[in-house]
């Protein structure tokens, strides 16, 4: 249902380089980067787009302003790449929000993990699936 999400970063590159590592075992890569120019309150704003091949789905955009954290899933095909995905996150500066497991709260097959980004964004990989 979504087509795109963004989500605002205070260190770009920090973030930048938390999302190619944690997305990575996910198969997203980073698919276009640039400068606009927006306003005289923000003339040179830095984004990047992540996604599977050829689909900018996630945005980051550079921003020097705080703001509210901000949670969201990514779907992993399998218990293992939730694994990675964390083991990445962490490995590249995401402080642990829950480690993976199943959360049966949310129904049985629920597996998923939890990392803090560089702006304390909430970013999950769950897979839904029986192993």
């Amino acid at each position: 249902m979504i087509d795109h999400i963004s989500t605002y970063a205070t260190d770009y590159e920090a973030t930048k380089a938390f999302y190619a590592a944690a997305f990575a075992p996910l198969g997203y890569g980073l698919q276009m980067e640039f400068v606009a120019e927006w306003n005289e309150a923000f003339p040179q704003q830095r984004m990047c787009a992540f996604g599977p091949q050829d689909k900018p789905a996630f945005w980051i955009i550079e921003t020097k302003e705080s703001f509210t954290p901000r949670h969201v899933a990514f779907t992993a095909a399998s218990r293992q790449l939730v694994d990675q995905f964390y083991a990445q996150a962490i490995a590249h500066g995401g402080q642990d929000n829950g480690k993976p497991g199943l959360r049966p709260m949310y129904h049985e097959h629920y597996y998923g993990a939890f990392a803090l980004d560089p702006d304390g964004n909430n970013v999950e990989a769950v897979c839904h699936d029986p192993e």
